[in-house]
């Protein structure tokens, strides 16, 4: 079998524009977020605000994309991007040894503000920090050594350099050119979630470019978000000592 890059983040965490760009090296299987599809809208949803009647799609389970992703690793490399709290309850030594894992973390302030403006009725649960660090450390435990961790600030500031240290580490070659591509992309192509709205702005990208590190606030956020954040933090701070340093 091929290899299974398997980037684990959270939402909100510039993962879907590190996805795109993946996309555009044309030596890799993309898939966006194929376990969250099951968890949202396969036969059996699990997420937390389910109710009767809303979309469904009998035959898809989470072992069914399990199938299929080993299915395409028989064929070429696969990388995949997903949130570990999709399927915290499939870890274990003989499925995770399966992969080629890295994680990408963002400062849960600019996360969780950005999940309450595009959607304010979230779950903690699907916020995704305890799970990401819960991952993460069971790797460290397993392989003896920590798997390696990209911070979106890090990336943003100076993609070509990050980019170049994330592929080292996964032993793939960097392809300068991915970092590039024509404005006008269409990444809802590649998201079974609300036809990609969450992804306006990836749409109108022409690449991974520098960009300067901004500061984001919740003094003015809501009660429940500050909550949010003050519970996420932690999980963020411990993997970010871990970071591949700029």
């Amino acid at each position: 079998m091929h290899k299974i890059l398997a980037l684990w983040a959270v939402p909100r965490s510039t993962s879907t524009a590190f996805e795109w760009m993946m996309r555009q090296r044309g030596d890799l299987d993309c898939l966006h977020e194929p376990f969250g599809e099951a968890w949202y809208q396969g036969e059996e949803p699990l997420w937390h605000r389910f109710q009767p009647g809303e979309k469904t799609t009998p035959g898809l389970t989470l072992e069914s994309v399990w199938d299929d992703i080993q299915q395409r690793a028989r064929k070429g490399a696969v990388f995949l991007k997903d949130f570990p709290y999709y399927i915290n309850h499939m870890w274990d030594a003989e499925f995770l040894s399966n992969f080629t894992h890295a994680f990408l973390i963002r400062d849960p302030a600019k996360t969780i503000t950005s999940m309450y403006k595009q959607w304010p009725d979230f779950a903690e649960g699907e916020v995704g920090f305890p799970e990401q660090r819960a991952l993460f450390d069971l790797l460290t435990a397993l392989n003896g050594a920590p798997p390696p961790v990209i911070d979106s600030d890090d990336l943003l500031e100076d993609p070509h350099a990050m980019t170049r240290k994330f592929c080292d580490s996964m032993g793939i070659p960097f392809i300068e050119e991915a970092l590039t591509w024509a404005a006008g992309g269409d990444p809802s192509a590649h998201s079974w979630w609300d036809g990609g709205s969450f992804h306006g702005n990836l749409a109108k990208s022409t690449g991974l470019v520098p960009q300067p590190r901004r500061h984001i606030s919740i003094e003015d956020a809501p009660d429940r978000v500050k909550q949010v954040y003050r519970r996420m933090k932690p999980h963020y701070d411990h993997l970010y000592k871990h970071r591949i340093q700029p």
